[in-house]
């Protein structure tokens, strides 16, 4: 499981220009209204929509924004009416790529969706043509800084019910049964841990390494998928290195 944060979110080192961070709160405030209206407003019950705001809150999007956000899912406002849509391809390289998107049109957005995929080198597949490479686990990263033990750390996340554990550049990362997840970090916020995120993500079985255009190809794609307005994650199998820019 090591390497996740290395390519599981793509968010290279870019500057989150006034932009990017309306996109980013778009996205946020879609979440935060598919969670509440599948699950309830109440986060203490619906555990997507308290991971939907605990996202919200660490981007510092306003509290008028996640409140309206979650009346908009119960009905209490007037919203638009989003569907989760799922999109699986590849990439240059035979990268393997799953998107999970939120849309209000699924015929506008499976056409974008390909062009992105075939401007970029890459193929728009069929559904299950490469979730099969993927496993759903929870992640909680925890950083390195203020003196956190990591030998300590381990046994107390395993002791609370991880499966497995790493150390990473900056992190110490925490794998867990999608189940699991929020009995570990409540745990391990009650023993005085700063949780740097916790969230349920597809982990890759195995990484694709690419060089040079082909790499940078593939970067690109991703990237622009992410980019997208409907698109609230992509999963990948990119080996993401330090050298890899985006052009």
């Amino acid at each position: 499981m090591s390497g996740h944060s290395k390519w599981a979110n793509i968010k290279h080192k870019k500057e989150k220009t006034d932009a990017q961070k309306g996109k980013l709160f778009t996205k946020l405030a879609k979440e935060i209204i598919m969670a509440a209206k599948e699950g309830g407003g109440n986060p203490e019950a619906n555990s997507r929509l308290r991971d939907a705001i605990e996202k919200a809150k660490a981007a510092n999007m306003p509290n008028d924004n996640i409140t309206r956000a979650i009346k908009r899912g119960t009905g209490e406002l007037e919203g638009v009416n989003y569907e989760n849509i799922i999109y699986e391809g590849y990439g240059p390289g035979g990268v393997a790529i799953i998107v999970e998107a939120l849309t209000d049109n699924k015929n506008r957005t499976a056409s974008e969706m390909r062009h992105l995929f075939d401007r970029g080198g890459g193929s728009l597949g069929a559904t299950g043509c490469v979730s099969w490479m993927f496993t759903r686990k929870g992640i909680i990263s925890v950083g390195k800084g203020d003196g956190v033990d990591g030998d300590e750390l381990m046994l107390k996340a395993i002791d609370a019910g991880a499966e497995d554990f790493s150390a990473e550049d900056e992190d110490y990362e925490i794998i867990t049964d999608p189940s699991e997840l929020y009995q570990v970090k409540e745990a391990l916020e009650q023993s005085g841990y700063k949780i740097t995120s916790a969230e349920i993500s597809l982990i890759p079985q195995n990484t694709v390494k690419l060089e040079g255009e082909q790499a940078k190809k593939a970067l690109n794609l991703i990237e622009n998928l992410d980019d997208h307005d409907d698109v609230q994650n992509v999963y990948h199998n990119l080996e993401i290195t330090e050298d890899m820019e985006i052009g």
